[in-house]
């Protein structure tokens, strides 16, 4: 037995497919096939249940693959550990951000982190909250940039920082002109939301549950690109993290940035890694650059309280976006 074959079962494990478990191993689907039989006859039990078209393990094989995770899990950190004793400066860092964040954090965080630790190799994987956290758990990432609650008792969590929630509408939505906004005043309204699977639409929900609003139906994006757009089409509202609005993002004329008065929505960002991790000494000083955000790149007021076109008054807390 040896970690190779391992890595074999989890591969075909996750992805239930020789050919692609294959794909994913970087060899052919006979090699596969002969490892894992070899593995089998060493442990004296059958681990796969082959049929025409599909895949699956047996209970055995179940059990087997999980601690096969643990074991590759633990392998990992051996290696963390000698990367963390040898230089933790001068080598790669392998973190997950999800889609509603990073491309609007990167490009603030990434120069900082780079003159902060000019060595440092930084390798960034985006995916959507679960498959982050599944990574986490395999080793196959060092640390995430989350956005809270997260449910997790083997990682370690580190708030980095709070960002509030905007409302976006067309520029003649019956909102559009209001120098104050309370959750209340959604009651009714219909928001555009994101697809299944991101955070932000569960956060968003939670929302629309408080302020008696609720989902638009017959559409859900699949990024916040397409719910700007779908904004600035006159198609319906939604809420915007502020990052997603802040350069280099471009402005459009056609959608206002509305602030909340009361309640003041928002979302709590935290990096979280594997408690075990060899690197946590590490990671601990990625925290403070990460933590070390400009006060107006987190600011809902530096966007909303600009007068627009046609304002009643200045310092209302509507402007063009």
């Amino acid at each position: 037995m040896n970690i190779r074959d391992l890595r074999y079962l989890v591969a075909l494990a996750d992805l239930k497919h020789f050919g692609r478990a294959a794909e994913a191993c970087h060899i052919s689907q006979p090699t596969l096939s002969t490892q894992l039989k070899k593995l089998e006859l060493e442990l004296g039990v059958a681990l796969i249940e082959r049929a025409p078209r599909r895949v699956m393990l047996t209970e055995a094989g179940k059990e087997i693959a999980e601690r096969a995770r643990k074991i590759l899990s633990e392998v990992e950190q051996l290696r963390e550990a000698a990367r963390q004793a040898a230089d933790p400066e001068a080598g790669s860092i392998r973190l997950g951000l999800f889609p509603t964040l990073g491309p609007y954090l990167l490009p603030h965080v990434v120069p900082r982190l780079k003159l902060r630790f000019p060595r440092l190799e930084l390798l960034l994987v985006e995916e959507k909250t679960e498959v982050i956290l599944r990574m986490l758990r395999e080793g196959k990432l060092d640390a995430g940039i989350l956005a809270l609650p997260i449910h997790a008792d083997q990682l370690h969590v580190e708030p980095l920082f709070e960002e509030p929630f905007l409302l976006a509408v067309p520029e003649h939505h019956r909102l559009a002109q209001r120098s104050h906004l309370q959750l209340r005043d959604l009651a009714e309204e219909s928001l555009l939301l994101l697809e299944d699977g991101h955070c932000l639409r569960d956060q968003a929900l939670d929302i629309c549950h408080l302020a008696g609003a609720g989902e638009k139906p017959g559409f859900r994006a699949t990024s916040l690109e397409t719910l700007r757009q779908m904004v600035a089409a006159n198609v319906g509202i939604t809420l915007l993290p502020v990052l997603a609005i802040k350069p280099p993002v471009p402005r459009s004329d056609s959608i206002r940035l509305l602030q909340f008065d009361d309640a003041k929505p928002s979302r709590q960002v935290a990096m979280v890694w594997r408690k075990s991790s060899a690197l946590e000494p590490f990671l601990f000083k990625l925290v403070e650059v990460l933590r070390q955000l400009p006060e107006q790149l987190l600011s809902a007021t530096a966007e909303c309280g600009k007068p627009v076109k046609g304002a009643r008054r200045a310092g209302r807390s509507t402007s063009n976006y």
